[in-house]
C-alpha cells in the first residue's frame, strides 16, 4: 500500500519463484494422462437391484442410491453399464471395491 496525492494505492504482490516451468509430455491423445479407463459392472443372477445401488452409492463419488438404482436398471436391461470413467489408479480402486461388494465386474477398459 502506498500513499500518493492523498490516495492509497494497493500494489499486488507477486511471489517470485525459482522453479523452472516444465512442459507436459503428450501421449498423442490430447492429454498428458492418456485416455480414461472405464469401470463396467455386468449383470448377474445373484445381486439385487438394491444391492447394486447400495454398492455403487457407497463406492463412487457423486452417485446417490437413486442414481445407483438407475445404473442397476441399465445393467439389468443392457447386460452391463459403464459406471465410472477416469484416471487408471482411481478406476482400479473403484473396480476392486465394487468387486469386493460382490458385483460382477468386466475387465477395466481403456478408451
Amino acid at each position: 500500500m502506498a500513499r500518493t496525492g492523498g490516495r492509497l494505492h494497493y500494489a499486488p504482490r507477486v511471489a517470485a519463484t525459482d522453479t523452472p516451468t516444465r512442459e507436459r509430455r503428450s501421449s498423442g491423445t490430447g492429454s498428458s494422462l492418456g485416455p480414461p479407463w472405464r469401470v463396467i459392472v455386468l449383470n448377474d443372477n445373484h445381486n439385487t437391484f438394491e444391492g447394486v445401488a447400495g454398492a455403487l452409492a457407497s463406492t463412487l463419488p457423486g452417485v446417490s442410491y437413486e442414481v445407483g438404482m438407475r445404473y442397476a436398471n441399465r445393467i439389468h436391461n443392457a447386460g452391463r453399464a459403464i459406471v465410472w470413467t477416469g484416471h487408471r489408479e482411481l478406476a482400479e480402486h473403484y473396480w476392486e471395491t465394487l468387486g469386493g461388494h460382490g458385483l460382477t465386474m468386466a475387465p477395466l477398459e481403456q478408451g
